[in-house]
């Protein structure tokens, strides 16, 4: 794949994470926001120098754009990058790249067949907490278990995708970033268990609330339990990263960590904040484009913690134990 000189970048969507894509990519000295897809007052909200079309298709069609960035609802990603790749565009796609695996794997083969970027955006693995998570791991030992949970209490909760079922997605595919980092920091997951309840319960159109949790044996023999809770019935916010082993602890209550050993006193593991995380995503992208620098994330890992989702929705629509695809 040769380098781009510049980088010339469409948008779609007009949401939170469109516009910190737009305004974070004008920051780059090689690369130009050309238009953006979505709705016409948010996009000039956003920005209204650069072009407005308002469906995502008119974006693949502009020749002066090399790379579409995904930002919009999540029922949407995987259509949006096959044919942009099929256009012949570079394809960054937010979290989670489809709703399944087969899916997720025929866009990466058509990435591969024409020559082009597909990256996801997992910035969880950029983050001080997986650094230092992943710094320490050794220390304890042969892995035992692992606890992983985020509470986010939104009252009252907004009819908007992000509550929407058939848009969000499965609880546990749509917070993809749960399964993904301990897969990253583990390796890959040989079966789950899953529970997913629904406040009203399901079928509806929006929630306002929703509970998923997903019970994994790994395949080095560690245990882990993943939830992903958020809604008006959530009553405190909390997220807590937990992994225990032979030879001690590593515990996070969001960016305040602890590492407990059998031989030395407690450490404080003191993680600096998120914020920035999506700059450094961005700034990777372009370098990777135009000096053709390795990106922070590859594909495996984000086909196993898909796979791993799918499983996991499966399980909870069956009540079994699902043995979770290889790959």
């Amino acid at each position: 794949m040769a380098s781009l000189e510049h980088l010339h970048v469409g948008i779609v969507g007009t949401g939170f994470v469109a516009k910190t894509r737009v305004h974070l990519f004008q920051q780059q000295s090689q690369a130009t926001v050309v238009a953006i897809a979505g709705d016409r007052e948010r996009a000039a909200a956003i920005d209204a120098q650069i072009a407005w079309v308002p469906h995502w298709s008119e974006i693949l069609g502009r020749p002066d754009v090399d790379l579409v960035v995904v930002a919009t609802i999540n029922a949407h990603h995987g259509a949006i990058a096959a044919q942009a790749l099929a256009a012949g565009k570079h394809v960054v796609v937010e979290y989670p790249l489809a709703f399944s695996l087969a899916e997720a794997q025929a866009l990466y083969t058509l990435a591969r067949e024409r020559q082009r970027l597909l990256h996801v955006e997992h910035i969880e693995l950029l983050s001080d907490v997986h650094r230092l998570t992943r710094q320490h791991l050794p220390a304890l030992g042969q892995i035992l278990t692992a606890r992983y949970g985020t509470h986010s209490p939104q009252r009252p909760a907004p009819q908007k995708w992000t509550y929407a079922p058939h848009l969000f997605g499965f609880p546990l595919t749509a917070s993809l970033s749960r399964l993904h980092r301990l897969i990253d920091l583990l390796g890959p997951v040989r079966s789950v268990a899953a529970q997913v309840r629904y406040v009203p319960e399901a079928p509806l159109d929006f929630f306002q609330s929703c509970f998923a949790q997903a019970q994994l044996e790994f395949v080095a023999g560690a245990i882990a339990e993943v939830g992903y809770h958020k809604g008006e019935h959530c009553w405190s916010a909390q997220r807590t990263l937990e992994i225990c082993g032979t030879h001690g602890q590593i515990r996070f209550e969001g960016e305040q960590g602890t590492l407990i050993t059998a031989d030395d006193p407690p450490q404080s593991l003191e993680a600096k904040s998120p914020r920035g995380l999506f700059q450094q995503d961005t700034e990777a992208v372009c370098r990777h484009l135009c000096q053709g620098q390795p990106l922070y994330v590859g594909q495996q890992s984000i086909l196993r913690a898909i796979a791993t989702a799918e499983a996991a929705e499966t399980a909870a629509q069956t009540r079994t134990v699902v043995a979770v695809p290889q790959v």
